[in-house]
């Protein structure tokens, strides 16, 4: 008998609420995330930051993204003037 069933998370997640009211969950949710991260760098070794990429290649990356959403934005305004 676990967690396996909807109705016992549910229960539990219902008891989070009440005990540490909704404004506390996401600052518990965010210190308990930077301690499990904290806790498998600990253990692997590794920094999972150096894995992201950098500032400058986010900002690229970002600035493709929206060049081609213009691009399909104006394909589409042009096929919806062409009917």
């Amino acid at each position: 008998m676990g967690l396996d069933n909807p109705i016992h998370i549910v229960f539990l997640l219902m008891l989070l609420l009440l005990v540490f009211g909704a404004r506390r969950l996401p600052e518990l949710g965010r210190s308990l995330g930077t301690g499990m991260r904290g806790f498998k760098e600990s253990l692997t070794g590794e920094d999972t930051r150096a894995a992201l990429p950098s500032a400058p290649e986010a900002g690229q990356r970002v600035a493709q993204d929206i060049a081609q959403q213009t691009q399909v934005a104006a394909h589409v305004r042009a096929v919806d003037a062409a009917r």
